[in-house]
């Protein structure tokens, strides 16, 4: 029979070699993104190592909501600028990643939150970013089905919508990095577990995997979930706790929300994807653990708080509910930059819950450093050494719900 079709694979297999310029370690959005920016700065030798498949982590575990209205000024123009790239992201690497600007609206159920919510306008505004405080009539003429009656425990007082976030298909992301990554030079090992990390007069010199030994002077840990794992075995102790995260999916529907909804009181977000499925999140565990077990508990939580805003979407059913883990810091920012007293060690980590939304631009200011030995100065404040000068950032303020 004649074949129709050529399949090529979207990214090469090729041999583990033995030494490599850069080693990143991690897979997922942040270790693709910082080899493939690395490669736009002319560093092509580089080895990607995933003890899984390509993704595996929160990557694809996700559920893929970018924005942002964040609150503080360093995180502000961090995420904004992460959202710039996510927008020419389908141009940039010729692979369509399917994002949706159809905007991000979080409620405000108190007047204390919705205070907190104005604040954030401000910042925002202040910083060039698109938000605004609406009231609940114009709220129910965005998103008709949600209740704004006194009905709910809470009655919604307001909300500040962010016209420019939306949701993205997190794959498509993951895939596309990787193509070009591959294109470019760039070579991914999948099923490739890191053992340790090899430190000689306070230099990394090599990376021991369960496939061999692999010398190198750069190594980059993009990890999420076991980052502090990883550091551990370089003799690095970061501030950092894993907490679960459970979210799940409804069976497909006809469209009826157009908006990413957040509830910062409730702590739940729901969303709609393209094919029709309702997507809900909630908060993180309250406890430290590296378990992606779903509990019933948690999707109660989601189902009755949702319920609240949402009261039609009582007969959708449940098809699947699933878990990832969150390396929280204290001050609920990331750690991004070489560590001090230890050469060639560089850290992407520690993102909490806003891991996906900041890839592209993490990634390449990374990659910068890198490259040039030069730290780009909107990364500056989310160095490791800001714990020991006690110049904490504190973006929880815009973590209404661990979305």
């Amino acid at each position: 029979m004649r074949q129709l079709f050529k399949f090529e694979p979207m990214w090469s297999n090729t041999p583990l070699k033995d030494s490599y310029d850069v080693v990143i370690i991690g897979a997922g959005v942040h270790g693709l993104a910082i080899a493939y920016y690395l490669a736009q700065e002319g560093v092509d030798n580089i080895a990607i190592l995933e003890k899984g498949y390509i993704g595996c982590g929160n990557s694809g575990r996700n559920t893929a909501i970018l924005r942002s209205n964040y609150r503080t000024p360093e995180g502000i123009p961090f995420y904004q600028q992460s959202l710039k790239l996510y927008e020419e992201l389908s141009a940039t690497l010729g692979y369509n990643v399917l994002f949706s600007q159809q905007g991000h609206l979080t409620l405000g159920h108190t007047d204390s939150s919705v205070n907190d919510l104005r604040v954030r306008a401000e910042a925002n505004k202040v910083l060039n970013v698109e938000s605004r405080m609406i009231d609940p009539q114009e709220i129910k003429r965005l998103v008709p089905a949600i209740d704004i009656s006194n009905r709910p425990r809470y009655k919604i007082l307001g909300g500040l919508y962010h016209p420019p976030g939306g949701i993205i298909r997190h794959d498509a992301v993951i895939w596309g990095y990787a193509r070009e990554v591959s294109r470019l030079g760039g070579e991914i090992h999948t099923h490739t577990e890191v053992q340790d990390l090899l430190v000689e007069k306070n230099r990394i010199t090599a990376v021991q995997t369960n496939r061999g030994k692999i010398f190198t002077h750069k190594v980059v840990n993009a990890t999420s979930g076991w980052c502090s794992t990883i550091s551990n075995m370089a003799g690095i102790t970061l501030p950092v706790v894993s907490h679960p995260l459970q979210a799940c999916v409804t069976e497909p529907l006809t469209p009826v929300l157009d908006k990413v909804i957040v509830s910062a009181n409730l702590h739940v977000y729901i969303s709609q994807t393209p094919r029709g499925e309702l997507v809900f999140g909630a908060e993180i565990d309250p406890y430290n653990s590296y378990s992606l077990r779903s509990t019933f508990p948690t999707l109660q939580s989601i189902a009755s708080h949702t319920l609240e805003l949402f009261p039609d979407f009582s007969s959708a059913r449940i098809l699947r509910q699933w878990g990832g883990i969150c390396d929280m810091t204290p001050d609920y920012c990331p750690i991004i930059g070489e560590v001090p007293d230890l050469d060639g060690f560089y850290l992407d980590v520690g993102w909490g819950t806003y891991g996906f939304k900041a890839g592209p631009v993490a990634g390449k200011c990374l990659a910068q450093l890198i490259a040039t030995g030069r730290p780009p100065e909107i990364i500056k404040p989310f160095s490791l050494s800001r714990f020991d000068k006690n110049q904490l950032v504190g973006e929880r303020a815009s973590a209404a719900v661990s979305h």
